[in-house]
């Protein structure tokens, strides 16, 4: 696994863990391996009795842990992630090219490792969903490797340069005086960091990628927003990094002059290297804007075909064609419709579906004041969701997660680049919650009608319960309790959203079911207008005109979700086709078991083995069908 990457992924408004983008096709035993697997994951494995099955399972597992530990030692960045501070908690990771190479080098030697050294046979069942994790992780790293240089580096969505800020704001701890000078450093050493971002610029520019237009708007505001403010500037307010760093310091229970001496420390690296580096990609960002040739999809990539393929397999974790694809999103978006007038016939609204949309986009009621005191009510509201789901959960789940789950509004400096709202996970060790962000930027792009599906998908039960119950399960190695797969992370968030409707939670509330199905049909749409902005050769305003057509989201929202389909190719697909693997194999197992069938222990087998491809998905369901089956 590519810590690098693993990095990288921490930039991303959703909370799902993106894997590594390494390398050249290799072959998939593992399509072959679909023997029986256990359904519980949060206890330690059992073994068969035999100390040769003993024996081959133990030496696994310290073949992860080597793994895993080997890695989160070449990551500083991880370690903070993790809670731990060790003595890179003043470094970043290394983000150069050779960096890179290494690491796709390493993901083989490790492939080969694990396919020399172990007999997949003589596992057990619970190290045989290692084992296939861990080799289609390594594939994955391998195959997308040869692709790395499409793939654009800064987008409005995930940059480094964004995610900097919120790293130190939100991960670096201060408790004593050494990390406050560990905080100094790393602020010294964003210089390098940003130095790397940039030549990774002009790799791409010289190979003719260039990120579309879309991107620089939001991406020049928002890195200017950093520098932004004291001590970058002769205002009298604090920018967002100088109030973190001044904040802390002031927390530390330490003499006036030691803090004193600190914060003087932070304000010379801030208007030195951090300020400069700042400056340095504003002025690379302005320069690439200048040679945007508008927003093509990547079709228009060097061997954009087959680059676009592997981008639906690294992100549904399954092989399927774009005009597949396209088919099923339009056949998705016929039965939703149909739905949606089933709900504006009862509401009693005459006229058409799509009069329906724009009255939905443009009645008043549907909308927060764009005031102080309406973004309080929005987050209140939304915790209040978040409480009413923690009062039915007995019926629908036998664990839940140990973390707690806040709501927050997204910080103002970065508003311009986040997404309408996002989950961040919380830490290891208690330290930090999990956080159901909302970006309130602007209120007329929040709707009250889908706040409820908001608050279930990014929240709970959708994307808190999936991540945090996976950090705390007991008894699977280190590295299946922070990788990600999309079509599961997301496709369980979506799923969740359909729970909640059969968890009686829209129950008298005709218009916030409206809104479920209207997220839904988000998704749906995501289907054919990413198939179609990346393989049909639609541009941007066809993809946008579509779905303002299927859709009643606020014309802000239609924008901005466009414009991230089009920088994060196939990422779009995998919420819709995740959703419907989970509600196959959920009416499969009801269909085989009949009054056998519990749903929380459906949810157990989904979320007790962690995150996982849905081909290894299916066969742990299918294992759970069979020995309930036996019972």
């Amino acid at each position: 696994m590519s810590l690098r990457l693993f990095a990288s992924s921490l930039l991303l408004s959703t909370s799902a863990i993106i894997l590594t983008s390494c390398g050249k096709p290799v072959d998939d035993p593992a399509a072959t391996k679909t023997a029986a697997i256990a359904e519980q994951a949060n206890t330690a494995p059992e073994t068969n009795g035999t100390e040769a099955e003993t024996d081959e399972n133990e030496r696994l597992t310290a073949f992860f842990e080597e793994v895993f530990e080997r890695d989160v030692a070449n990551s500083p960045m991880f370690q903070a992630q993790l809670g731990r501070k060790t003595e890179d908690y003043g470094k970043w990771d290394d983000f150069s090219e050779a960096e890179e190479r290494r690491q796709v080098e390493q993901a083989q030697a490790d492939l080969n490792r694990l396919r020399t050294e172990f007999d997949f046979e003589a596992l057990n069942e619970q190290s045989r969903i290692s084992y296939r994790i861990f080799e289609y992780n390594q594939e994955n790293a391998i195959k997308n490797y040869d692709w790395r240089y499409n793939q654009y580096p800064v987008t409005q969505m995930s940059s480094v340069v964004t995610y900097l800020p919120t790293f130190m704001q939100n991960i670096h701890r201060i408790e004593t005086v050494s990390d406050a000078e560990d905080y100094i450093s790393r602020l010294n050493g964003i210089e390098e960091v940003i130095g790397e971002v940039i030549n990774d610029l002009k790799i791409r520019e010289a190979r003719g990628v260039i990120a579309p237009e879309l991107v620089y708007p939001g991406v020049i505001g928002s890195a200017q927003a950093v520098i932004t403010g004291a001590p970058f500037d002769e205002s009298d307010k604090d920018s967002a990094i100088m109030a973190d760093f001044r904040a802390k310091i002031e927390a530390l229970e330490i003499s006036d002059e030691e803090k004193q001496t600190l914060l003087e420390g932070g304000i010379v690296a801030l208007t030195g290297p951090f300020q400069s580096s700042y400056q340095a990609f504003i002025t690379e960002m302005t320069r690439l804007q200048g040679l945007a040739d508008g927003d093509k999809g990547a079709w228009s990539l060097p061997n954009g075909v087959e680059y676009y393929a592997r981008r639906i397999e690294h992100w549904t974790t399954v092989s399927m064609d774009p005009e597949e694809i396209h088919q099923l999103g339009l056949e998705e978006v016929a039965r939703i419709r149909a739905e949606m007038e089933a709900i504006k016939e009862d509401v009693g609204f005459e006229g058409t579906l799509a009069e329906f949309f724009e009255f939905v986009r443009t009645d008043p009621n549907n909308y927060y004041p764009d005031t102080q005191e309406g973004r309080d009510q929005y987050l209140a509201d939304a915790t209040a969701l978040i409480d009413e789901v923690y009062e039915k959960t007995d019926d629908y789940f036998n664990i839940l997660p140990k973390a707690p789950l806040e709501v927050r509004p997204v910080e103002k400096w970065r508003e311009n680049a986040a997404g309408t709202a996002f989950y961040n996970r919380p830490a290891p060790d208690g330290s930090r919650p999990g956080i159901y962000y909302i970006n309130m930027k602007d209120m007329n792009d929040v709707q009250k009608h889908i706040m409820n599906s908001l608050a279930y998908h990014e929240g709970a039960p959708g994307h808190h319960f999936q991540l945090a119950i996976m950090q705390e399960l007991e008894g699977i190695p280190e590295f299946r309790k922070f990788g990600g797969y999309s079509a599961y992370t997301e496709g369980w968030a979506l799923y969740t959203e359909r729970l909640a409707f059969e968890m009686g939670l829209y129950e008298g509330r005709p218009m916030r079911d409206f809104g479920r199905l209207a997220e839904e049909m988000k998704r749906a749409v995501r289907l054919v207008v990413d198939t179609g902005m990346h393989a049909k050769e639609w541009t941007l305003q066809e993809a946008i005109d579509y779905m303002t057509e299927n859709t009643p989201m606020a014309p802000g929202d239609i924008d901005r979700q466009n414009k991230r389909y089009m920088v994060w190719p196939g990422q779009a697909l995998s919420y819709k086709i995740g959703m419907i693997k989970l509600l196959e194999l959920r009416e499969k197992a009801r269909t085989e078991l009949g009054e056998d069938f519990d749903i929380r222990d459906y949810h157990d087998v989904v979320l007790k083995n962690g995150a996982m491809p849905l081909a290894v998905l299916e066969d742990v369901v299918n294992a759970y069908i069979d020995e309930r089956k036996a019972q």
